[in-house]
């Protein structure tokens, strides 16, 4: 199970830094990243991280948004910065099978994912 938090409300040029935590049995070959969908639009990757410490961020919020990943806490972190009226969307996080990060067929069957948590940002 994964649980996310930090999510809220912030005015464009802020910063907020979302967290997951994942209870449970922690596979080795799982990945976790974070995604968003904004009311009426799909869901978006925004940025993943692979077991070797290697990251994928979205081209949307490169050089603002970094995810790290604190494996003593079993937390994903997403620190996002200088955040923009469009980043305002629900934000979620999922623990999947590393091969099945990019691929939302697999996402949907055998993702791990939270319940989410909104970032609403002001201009």
């Amino acid at each position: 199970r994964v649980e996310e938090s930090g999510g809220g409300s912030v005015q464009s040029g802020g910063s907020l830094r979302l967290s997951c935590t994942a209870s449970g049995p922690i596979d080795s070959s799982y990945c976790m990243g974070w995604f968003r969908q904004a009311t009426g639009k799909r869901r978006e990757a925004v940025a993943s991280i692979r077991n070797d410490g290697s990251t994928t961020v979205a081209d949307s919020v490169k050089g603002r948004f970094t995810i790290s990943q604190d494996n003593a806490k079993r937390t994903l972190y997403l620190q996002m910065d200088n955040v923009k009226p469009e980043d305002t969307a629900m934000y979620s996080c999922v623990s999947v099978y590393c091969d099945m990060l990019d691929n939302d067929d697999d996402l949907d069957v055998f993702g791990i994912w939270g319940h989410g948590t909104q970032v609403n940002v002001s201009s």
